[in-house]
């Protein structure tokens, strides 16, 4: 099965999320996408994430009604920080069946030389780029790549948890089982 894998924080998901994974899976050969939640980015400070379970609970909840899209905790069983590379390693180890392509955004994609092991996963890994906006790809390092123009919405989860703690609403920008769960359980406040 080919496996675009979509890695983030997911803190919390939204929909711009979903539309990216929605789009890839409908406008590429990718027989799924699987949403990797890391409980812990190497760029990014820990102290601001909701519990990674939580945040799987709701990956799972805003993707579990399309077949083509899944939440994946691989990175739960992982050493910390998580590094791209070794989850490849890892999952190419445990599905030898799968081939595995990274969906990743323009903006990311060029900070690609400053990844543990840059490479080994230009070399051996397609990359699906969906483009950003002041994000022009000028250089590939001879990676295999497809650039896509997905649909673009301009929503962060950063503005997802200030609006909550503003005591606004987030209907429309997260699915809405996930808001029901935010709300209910009180997160980001």
């Amino acid at each position: 099965m080919k496996v675009g894998l979509y890695f983030g924080s997911f803190n919390p998901i939204h929909i711009g999320h979903l539309i990216i994974g929605s789009y890839v899976a409908g406008h590429t050969d990718l027989q799924q996408v699987w949403f990797v939640v890391s409980p812990q980015n190497p760029l990014k400070p820990s102290s601001a994430l909701l519990n990674e379970y939580h945040r799987l609970h709701l990956v799972r909840l805003a993707v579990e009604d399309d077949q083509r899209l899944k939440a994946s905790d691989v990175e739960f069983k992982l050493p910390r920080p998580s590094y791209t590379i070794d989850t490849l390693a890892y999952l190419q180890e445990k599905y030898p069946q799968h081939e595995f392509s990274i969906i990743i955004g323009s903006d990311s994609f060029r900070n690609l030389p400053n990844w543990k092991n840059f490479e080994l996963l230009v070399g051996n890994y397609p990359f699906i780029i969906y483009k950003r906006p002041g994000f022009e790809i000028t250089d590939t390092w001879h990676a295999n790549t497809i650039i896509l123009d997905a649909p673009m919405l301009d929503i962060s989860a950063t503005e997802i948890r200030n609006t909550i703690k503003a005591g606004k609403s987030i209907r429309y920008l997260v699915e809405e089982k996930v808001r029901e769960e935010i709300e209910s359980n009180n997160y980001y406040k």
